[in-house]
């Protein structure tokens, strides 16, 4: 199933694991220390990215997902170290907010050529035993590289996005990306994400990585997205139902 993933080198210590073939086109980052590795997000959950994983270190992995998403934890099941954020750690031990059924539908509803020995009937989202948790301002220390985790709810109440210290690189999970911005799901809170959108804006980042569609997101684009959000809280359009609104490089949807 090595096929259904694209993998790039980033630099000497830092991959992205991509599943281009499904219309979510998901992007995990595998970061290397000298005593750790770090997963950020574990994809669909369609093939087992720990064979991934397994050809691009030795080093034992911890996994981190953005936000427990069902396209975001797939693969969590195959690792021993899994930590979350509080707010979200029931969804992963047992009361995960959608049945079975819903999930399998959102896998399903675009056309997809799925590995040959893919069980879509068998699909299901994982669910076990966390290791720890993490919030904001926490440090992960790989080995020689610094990870800066800052909670980012909005998009979701534990969405966390991650700073490379030393490369200045963000971790953008599903607080931005190029495409539609999703916050009208009960568990969003638009008021939220724009603040969280605001505290990017304070910082110095050299470049993003989203979890979702290109890499190619000039670091202005964090200026852009809050401005925009910004607006329509002016507007009064800062609510759950208000509509899709669209823009050059991104929607908004609440």
């Amino acid at each position: 199933m090595e096929d259904w993933f694209q993998i790039q080198q980033l630099d000497d210590a830092t991959y992205v694991i991509s599943e281009p073939k499904h219309y979510e086109e998901t992007n995990s980052y595998l970061l290397l220390g000298t005593q750790r590795a770090l997963l950020i997000d574990s994809g669909l959950g369609v093939a087992d990215m720990r064979t991934i994983t397994n050809q691009l270190t030795a080093l034992p992995v911890t996994v981190v997902a953005t936000h427990v998403h069902w396209d975001h934890i797939g693969s969590h099941g195959s690792f021993d170290t899994v930590l979350v954020h509080e707010l979200e750690r029931r969804w992963l031990e047992g009361d995960f907010p959608l049945p079975p059924a819903v999930v399998r539908s959102q896998l399903l509803k675009e056309p997809c050529q799925f590995p040959k020995a893919f069980n879509a009937d068998a699909y299901t989202v994982w669910q076990g035993h966390v290791s720890g948790i993490v919030q904001d301002g926490d440090i992960l220390d790989l080995g020689e590289r610094r990870i800066s985790i800052l909670h980012t709810p909005g998009h979701a109440p534990g969405h966390m996005c991650f700073v490379d210290m030393e490369r200045s690189w963000l971790y953008s999970g599903d607080l931005l990306y190029k495409g539609t911005l999703y916050c009208d799901y009960p568990s969003t809170e638009p008021l939220d994400y724009l603040h969280s959108l605001q505290r990017l804006c304070t910082l110095a980042i050299d470049r993003i990585l989203p979890a979702h569609h290109t890499l190619n997101i000039p670091v202005t684009c964090i200026q852009a997205v809050t401005a925009a959000w910004e607006d329509l809280q002016k507007k009064g359009l800062l609510h759950h139902g208000s509509g899709q609104f669209s823009y050059e490089d991104f929607s908004i949807r609440l």
